[in-house]
């Protein structure tokens, strides 16, 4: 599992700390380098549309490491392996 998520780190994606929510369109514009809130835009009315937008918006937040490299999903799993 562990090579899944340094692939994941791997891609250059981070969540922004331009965040409202998640930081994930924070992140999405810094890599694409244009302003958050076109990313926000584009985001909301993606989301007008019937499709899985927020789904991948949670997907996204809980696989993009965040600006110290953390992975949520990662912690959320070695947090629960580790319990007796």
């Amino acid at each position: 599992m562990d090579k899944f998520f340094d692939t994941i780190r791997g891609l250059g994606l981070k969540r922004g700390p331009q965040r409202w929510v998640g930081g994930v369109c924070g992140g999405v514009a810094a890599k694409l380098n244009v302003d958050v809130a076109y990313v926000r835009i584009a985001y909301l009315l993606l989301s007008l549309l019937p499709g899985p937008a927020f789904v991948v918006y949670v997907a996204a937040w809980l696989l993009l490491p965040d600006q110290r490299n953390a992975i949520v999903l990662q912690s959320f799993l070695s947090k629960r392996s580790s319990r007796p």
